[in-house]
């Protein structure tokens, strides 16, 4: 005879097997509660590898564990920062000889590219160092203390044994506009970017550009190729949505500013020639029609080359890719410059990535009869390419058409698997049961809300 003891930790369940149950009349002994791992699992990873997560947590297959066991590994996952939540579960395995072990995690965000300025040693180097440190590495770091703590400590213990004497610090440096990088650099700054003046604009007032890079630069340590990388971010595409494409900025020369601590930047800006858009043609995307897509993006070809018009051109076309199911694709834009013309052709290099399929329904918050209506109104069939606009249009039509008296807040959640490339939506709601007197019959309502 074979049986069981489950208890409750933290949503995990413990088993004990079958040769630890007694024959005999006298009371059973105190059961072990440790028992070999046969699988370790990981869900809600995205940046770091399942391998690289058990590393941290410290439990192999085969390895005897128990609640105190998972407790500890949870612990080492939530204090390298790099983590928001970590959650386990276990559960007899499938051939009853141990564990079934499951870590869910939520990773910390936002997480930033890493550099490295004035260090002293080869960058390649000490990123080597650093992979070595870490079975977390990626060139990223979470913005969390704990992963700026421990990132700041290596690169510091790294840098003093090779003869650094300067005290290391991380920064979070502005690289472009919504855009940060960690910069890890002595303590002992550059100086900062006090004002920035540009001469040879006429097309952009200068009032434009300096709102423009300020936004980016200002208070920031002074490093010419850093600095470039902010006209680049900052400024090139105010040219660029003026047909300027071959806009440059030869110089750069600073000077200690007289009113204030830092530096005067001064930029000498050549703004070149306007260009007219040329033919845009798609490269890639095999599921799809070009001649679909490019509708979908509303190119004015023969007009004023405007980068911004087609970056919202290119933001069409990605939500067409997203109503089926290619919710992480990536679009490049190429651009080949025509002189004889003053045209600019474009290429749109489309990866799809994965098709993401909707799963199934789960709904909180309502009685039976409350969320039989929600399932008899909602389209979307398990296997179809999963929409991401669907459930908050969805949730708009339920408040549009009234079908519950005194509805509250309204929310969604969309739990995304990237191993099997399957969705699950949850629908939570605050409200009252259905009205009884409005009969919702077979209404529904199409799945694609364009």
């Amino acid at each position: 005879m074979r049986w069981f003891l489950l208890f409750l930790m933290c949503g995990a369940a413990a088993w004990i097997p079958a040769h630890a149950q007694t024959r005999h009349a006298k009371a059973p002994a105190a059961q072990p509660e440790r028992y070999p791992i046969q699988t370790l699992t990981v869900e809600g990873n995205r940046n770091y590898t399942t391998a690289q997560i058990l590393a941290v947590a410290g439990l192999k297959l085969k390895q005897l564990a128990g609640k105190a066991d998972f407790d500890a590994a949870r612990d080492r996952l939530v204090a390298t920062g790099d983590f928001e939540t970590v959650g386990y579960k276990f559960a007899p395995s499938a051939d009853g000889h141990g564990y079934a072990a499951n870590f869910q995690v939520v990773e910390a965000q936002p997480a930033y590219p890493i550099q490295f300025e004035k260090l002293g040693v080869p960058d390649k180097d000490l990123m080597g160092y650093l992979r070595g440190q870490d079975p977390l590495f990626a060139p990223f770091v979470a913005a969390t203390k704990q992963a700026l703590d421990r990132y700041t400590k290596w690169v510091q213990d790294y840098v003093t044994a090779h003869g650094g004497k300067d005290k290391i610090i991380a920064k979070m440096v502005p690289s472009g506009p919504g855009q940060m990088t960690i910069v890890f650099r002595p303590e002992r700054a550059d100086p900062p970017v006090a004002e920035v003046h540009f001469e040879g604009n006429q097309v952009i007032p200068t009032a434009a550009l300096q709102k423009a890079i300020s936004e980016v630069a200002i208070g920031v340590p002074y490093q010419e190729d850093r600095f470039r990388q902010f006209l680049d971010a900052a400024v090139r595409p105010l040219y660029d949505a003026r047909g300027r494409v071959r806009v440059a900025f030869p110089n750069v020369t600073i000077e200690k500013a007289k009113d204030v601590e830092g530096l005067v930047v001064m930029v000498s800006v050549e703004e070149g020639g306007s260009y007219n858009l040329g033919n845009v043609g798609i490269q890639g995307a095999p599921d799809f029609e070009p001649g679909d897509l490019l509708k979908a993006g509303k190119f004015k070809s023969g007009e004023l080359a405007d980068f911004d018009e087609v970056g919202k051109g290119v933001d069409r076309i990605r939500k067409v890719l997203a109503h089926e199911g290619f919710v992480n694709s990536n679009i490049q834009i190429v651009r080949r410059i025509d002189e004889s013309r003053k045209t600019v052709n474009v290429t749109l290099k489309i990866d799809e990535g994965p098709q993401y399929r909707f799963s199934a329904l789960t709904v909180e918050g309502l009685d039976l009869n409350g969320e039989a209506a929600i399932r008899k109104m909602w389209t979307q069939k398990t296997g179809q390419p999963y929409n991401p606009d669907y459930a908050r249009h969805f949730l708009d039509r339920v408040k549009e058409d009234g079908v519950f008296d005194n509805l509250g807040e309204t929310r969604y959640e969309s739990n995304i698997d990237d191993k099997t490339h399957t969705v699950q939506v949850t629908l939570y709601f605050k409200g009252a049961p259905p009205k009884k007197e409005k009969k919702r019959g077979g209404v529904g309502w199409e799945q694609d809300p364009q």
